[in-house]
């Protein structure tokens, strides 16, 4: 009831509006947030069906089938599991009344529509999106690297005329190396908390 009550004084459309800070704790999406774990809310949006919640780990969906209902899906898509891809901010024109901002994330297409006077706001969540988009996209190429230079070396290690007993060993120390390496490698490039991105654009 508390919620509901909080929703209606946000003065909510079906046309989104950016939530406060001081208001985070009147969305059902505060309550699905992992702050036991160091999880923080940058930025959220939330219409009379719907709430999107951006935090440093996940990207929370409170998904509604409708105003009316009070049914809702909780979707949450943590940026360790879940590529982010194809932002797109689409500006008003004269006439219009709000702004779309367009993301993919994994294979699910989202369109968010915000009110007007918010556009600048919704710039900063705009750029926070295509910078984590591009650091996704510039470590997967890097892991990828780091695949094909371990699967090269394997080849080569396989196709070499050794004795059978030196290349049992030299096979046994590459796979020792090659764990270790790869796991040093997806420390370093597989990102979990995107905080500091956040930080940048949003809290600046």
């Amino acid at each position: 009831m508390f919620k509901k009550m909080a929703s209606e004084a946000l003065g909510l459309s079906d046309i989104g509006k950016i939530i406060d800070p001081q208001d985070f704790d009147k969305t059902d999406s505060d309550d699905y947030v992992m702050h036991e774990d160091g999880e923080k809310i940058y930025f959220l949006i939330k219409t009379k069906a719907d709430e999107y919640c951006f935090t440093n780990l996940a990207i929370i969906h409170v998904d509604g089938d409708s105003a009316m209902s009070s049914k809702r899906i909780l979707k949450r898509y943590p940026y360790s599991q879940h590529t982010i891809s194809s932002v797109v901010l689409e500006t008003a024109g004269k006439i219009d009344l709000d702004v779309e901002l367009a993301f993919v994330v994994g294979a699910v297409h989202f369109k968010i529509d915000v009110q007007k006077q918010q556009a600048s706001r919704l710039t900063n969540l705009y750029k926070s999106l295509l910078r984590v988009a591009e650091i996704m996209h510039e470590n997967a190429i890097i892991t990828n690297m780091a695949n094909d230079s371990l699967n090269k070396a394997v080849s080569v290690l396989q196709n070499s005329r050794t004795s059978d007993v030196t290349l049992d060993d030299q096979y046994s120390k590459l796979t020792d190396f090659g764990f270790t390496w790869m796991t040093s490698v997806r420390n370093q490039y597989h990102v979990k908390d995107f905080g500091d991105v956040f930080e940048k654009y949003i809290n600046n």
